[in-house]
């Protein structure tokens, strides 16, 4: 599974850098495409938190971040994950957490890290839907065109 969640994480870290740049290079300041980029960033710093057994991050999931304090936030998300997954050798294992509000649960960390990476690109997929909707280009993240950036079949 290491392998595995190596090659998911690194996706989530480029997919993410890539709409980044796509807004940057837009100039777009669309409060809710910001907002949807900002809960994508919070959310992966509050799950990271939960499975490294840290405090609760400073963090908000809903909630107007500057473009710059995006890239930052992401960055770091992307990387700090990038570190746990190689550093740790099992992710099969229960764990008991409350949720944002409160909630008490318990998930394994293994569909925990499926499910932050397939959260980002859900919300990814609202933030293209935006972008058209305002007449923008978004950028293509697909997972097969990672592959194929990362084979030197396309370029990034």
């Amino acid at each position: 599974m290491k392998t595995y969640f190596q090659k998911l994480y690194r996706y989530n870290a480029w997919a993410n850098q890539r709409v980044l740049g796509c807004l940057e290079n837009q100039n777009v300041s669309h409060e809710k495409i910001i907002s949807l980029m900002g809960h994508i960033a919070a959310a992966e710093m509050l799950w990271l938190h939960r499975v490294m057994g840290l405090p609760k991050p400073d963090v908000k999931l809903w909630t107007n971040y500057k473009l710059g304090q995006l890239k930052s936030m992401l960055e770091e998300a992307d990387k700090r994950w990038l570190e746990f997954v190689d550093a740790t050798d099992g992710f099969d294992r229960e764990l008991t957490y409350t949720n944002y509000t409160g909630d008490p649960f318990q998930n394994n960390v293994e569909m925990i890290m499926i499910h932050v990476v397939n959260h980002a690109s859900y919300h990814r997929a609202q933030v293209a839907i935006l972008l058209r909707q305002i007449g923008l280009e978004p950028i293509n993240t697909d997972f097969i065109t990672y592959d194929r950036v990362m084979r030197g079949q396309l370029k990034n």
